[in-house]
Formats: C-alpha cells, structure tokens, sequence
C-alpha cells in the first residue's frame, strides 16, 4: 500500500494540472505520450493532464503542495485562442499588460451569473484532490480577504468522476452546514498533508464513513452532516456544479471564471501571484462597464 501511495504521488505531482474528462474520445498521439502507466490498485488509478483523473489513493507530498508549486509551462491547448473573434476596444485590458489567448482567454459564448445588480462574479472551479487547488489556495484565502467589496466570489467544485462527486457532495453538505468557511482549508489539510482522501474506491458506505469521521473532529454532529450530504438541497447544488463544468468547459482545476465572460488559470498567468492580479484586472474592466 506505501509503494501505491508513492507511486500515485509521483503520477500526482507530474501533472500540469488537474485535469477532468478529455474533450475527445480518443487521445492524440501527444497525450498517449505522455500518459503515465496505470497503477494497479484497488484505487483509481491517476492519468495524465490530458486524461481523466479519477480517484487517487494518495496525496502528493506535502512539502510540494505546500510550497505554492506553480503551473508557469504553458498547455499546449489551453492558451490558443481558437474560434474567438478579437475583443472589442471596451473589453481590452491595459494594453502590455495582459494578453487575451495567452493570459486569458473570452469564455464562449458568455454564461449568465447569479451576481447582484453592480456585483462582479468570480468563480474557482476547483477540487479537494487536486494538489495545484491545494497550492493556490491560501492565495485565494488572502485575496477574499481583501478584494474590492464589488467581487462577489464563491467556490464550485467539479464533478467529473466518483471522486470528484464525492468530494462535492461533502463540500455542498458543509457548504449547507454554513461551516464552509471554517473547515475548507481543514480539508485540504486533511487529504495532501495527513494522506486521507475522505474516499473509498467503489464503497459509499466507508466514504461517508470517512467523511463523517473527519468532519465529527471538526465539532459538526453525525446527524447534522448526514441530513445536510443527503438533503434535497445538497442534491440541487450537485446538479448546478455539474451544469457549470459544461457551460465554463472545464477541462482542469483550478480554473478561474470571471462574470461569466472570461477564464483564467495559473498556467496561463503564470503564478499564483498574476493569477489573482488578472482576475482583479479583469474584475475592475467587468465594473467598469
């Protein structure tokens, strides 16, 4: 079991990012190139960033995770601009700045937003599992702290797979709970540095288990948590996660959506520092307007 643990590390921290269902049944001849071979596991076994990623065993090493790992090596997908008109003068950033294609890139066609009247929506799609939404996260943490009172922020996260599913549920429970803000950052804790999942390949009852275990050490009751993971409420939040991924195209967490018009992520920035930089840019032009 440590030799699988460490091999799916390894997988882990060799991905760009992480990265849900290709947009194609059949990968080309880069992707089988760069697919790592299956580890043989009760576990899911991790693909590459072009392929899905289903259930991981175990985390990254923390040291990596912890160390703020960024995603600077362009993807060779992600940063082209296909089938995109050019941006009208309104909705250029400053010019040198940043470059749509290659820093960001216009979503198409533009999603409707659940932001108020002069609110700008920002949204992290992201997932639990994923070592690079572990990294990225305490710049988030700092930045909702402090961004413009304009920036109506809020989480979605993926529901790719059984994992990925199985993670939401537990987020949206707590999300129900209202103790989303105060054990989020435990969880990422819980999975990359203490290398429990929360999860159970194939076996709902020892997820929930799991879960439960976990959020019972956080001060939330078992009867509180289960009626929130099964509720009609939690259920409906899936189902708008899951529209989401469609409409925002997500292929790789974590990915930034801002107002429903533009997407962003570290690769394209750079760092997790210019990612939140262009996000406040593109936020302010999305104001401005």
């Amino acid at each position: 079991m440590n030799n699988q643990r460490i091999l799916l590390a390894i997988a882990l921290l060799a991905l760009p990012a992480c990265s849900g269902p290709p947009s194609t049944p059949t990968p080309s001849a880069e992707t089988a190139a760069t697919t790592p071979a299956p580890v043989a596991s009760a576990a899911a076994t991790v693909a590459s960033a072009s392929t899905p990623v289903t259930a991981p065993s175990a985390a990254p090493s923390a040291p990596a995770a912890a160390a703020g790992k960024t995603d600077a090596a362009p993807k060779s997908d992600e940063s082209k601009l296909e089938g995109i008109s050019p941006l009208p003068a309104a909705g250029q950033l400053p010019a040198g700045k940043w470059l749509a294609g290659v820093n960001y890139r216009p979503l198409v066609p533009a999603q409707p937003t659940d932001a108020a009247p002069g609110k700008v929506e920002v949204v992290e799609m992201f997932w639990y599992g994923c070592p690079h939404c572990y990294a990225l996260d305490p710049y988030l943490e700092s930045w909702r702290k402090s961004k413009p009172s304009y920036i109506d922020f809020k989480r979605v996260h993926v529901t790719w797979q059984a994992i990925h599913q199985s993670h939401a549920k537990m987020f949206y429970a707590l999300q129900a709970l209202g103790k989303e803000e105060a054990v989020h950052s435990e969880v990422f804790a819980e999975m990359h540095d203490r290398k429990n999942y929360l999860f159970a390949q194939g076996n709902e009852r020892e997820t929930l288990a799991a879960q439960v275990a976990f959020v019972k050490a956080h001060g939330i009751s078992e009867s509180d948590f289960t009626n929130a993971y099964n509720s009609f409420t939690v259920q409906t939040e899936l189902t708008k996660a899951d529209e989401l991924v469609h409409r925002y195209k997500v292929e790789g967490v974590p990915l930034m959506v801002i107002n429903g018009k533009y997407v962003t992520d570290v690769n394209m920035a750079g760092s997790q520092a210019n990612l939140i930089s262009i996000v406040n840019d593109l936020a302010a032009s999305e104001k401005s307007h």
